[in-house]
């Protein structure tokens, strides 16, 4: 079987499948989407349009703020030929107590497709279950497969691929840890994650995470050191110690990771060519330094660009 013929079967797998986690994909459909991300850049770079999804619509709803998932899908369905809709949960009838269920069906009649962003996990669940169109998790407070599909598009331009480069996660053992220990182990690298005690990432999480890697011949390392995280680590990436929600925990959350900011210090136990990463936003002063995440390692801006072409790649795919 040729490899057009083994493309093509992948792409009739993932057409009209949900995207809630990257445990809904096989490890050949997540290098497929980042292949597909790859050209889709390439094809942008040199001005060459195509749309695949002309006469399609997107519905994209929002509990949480954003501004690269709203960005990136809005602007991508359009380069795609499609139409994007806002839709603010405060606004829908969702905000007066209509179910989820139902909100599913209705959307189902008008939509091609429905990104979510939100809190609850379970939230994107029930809408996957009644919804008869393909629903992306644009974000939960349980994962966040979209940027992890971006970061790997960026470390395997960063580094020329993702079998034996070692990433290390500082910080919070969040939505970010979950779908990077997921992508880490499905692609084989060795991951190694350091919080502070209390702050693990969800045992299920590193339980399946682990049972992936020793297939793929990548690791999961657990630690509440952050020096042997980094050490002779190829990527070093970090996120924002309280997220969306977690405002009030903000004091207790500063005392708890204080020892865990990247700065230079830390940064120098990775290899010498390592780079810096981070979803965004940052707050500088906090979990990074600004030497680190504004210096020539950083690629925290390309990490954000490459969101909108693995969106263009995700929606291609389910809803092409």
């Amino acid at each position: 079987m040729g490899p057009g013929v083994k493309q093509g079967n992948v792409q009739q797998q993932l057409k009209g499948r949900d995207f809630l986690s990257l445990h809904d994909l096989s490890s050949e459909e997540l290098v497929y989407l980042v292949d597909l991300a790859d050209e889709m850049k390439t094809l942008h770079k040199a001005g060459v349009t195509e749309q695949p999804l002309k006469g399609r619509t997107l519905g994209m709803l929002f509990e949480k703020p954003s501004t690269r998932t709203r960005i990136s899908f809005e602007t991508g369905i359009f380069q795609l030929g499609g139409t994007g809709i806002f839709l603010d949960g405060n606004d829908l009838q969702l905000g007066r107590g209509e179910s989820i269920s139902d909100t599913a069906k209705v959307l189902s009649g008008y939509l091609d497709g429905i990104m979510i962003r939100t809190f609850g996990h379970e939230s994107v669940e029930t809408l996957a279950q009644h919804a008869t169109v393909p629903v992306i998790n644009g974000l939960t407070d349980y994962c966040h497969p979209c940027q992890v599909l971006a970061d790997l598009l960026t470390i395997r331009e960063a580094k020329g691929g993702w079998s034996g480069q070692k990433l290390a996660y500082i910080g919070d053992g969040n939505n970010m840890t979950h779908s990077l220990l997921a992508g880490a182990a499905m692609t084989g690298m060795t991951i190694s994650i350091a919080t502070p005690e209390g702050y693990e990432p969800e045992p299920d999480v590193t339980e399946q995470a682990a049972a992936t890697a020793s297939v793929t011949g990548g690791c999961v390392e657990l630690t509440t050191d952050p020096n042997k995280a980094v050490r002779q680590a190829d990527i070093v990436y970090t996120d924002v110690w309280a997220s969306m929600g977690q405002e009030k925990e903000q004091i207790a959350r500063n005392r708890a990771f204080a020892g865990f900011q990247v700065n230079r210090k830390l940064f120098s136990s990775a290899k010498q060519d390592a780079i810096f990463m981070h979803c965004l936003p940052a707050h500088r002063g906090e979990e990074v330094t600004a030497d680190i995440i504004d210096g020539s390692q950083s690629v925290v801006f390309q990490q954000a660009e490459n969101r909108l072409h693995a969106q263009k790649a995700l929606m291609t795919a389910l809803m092409g």
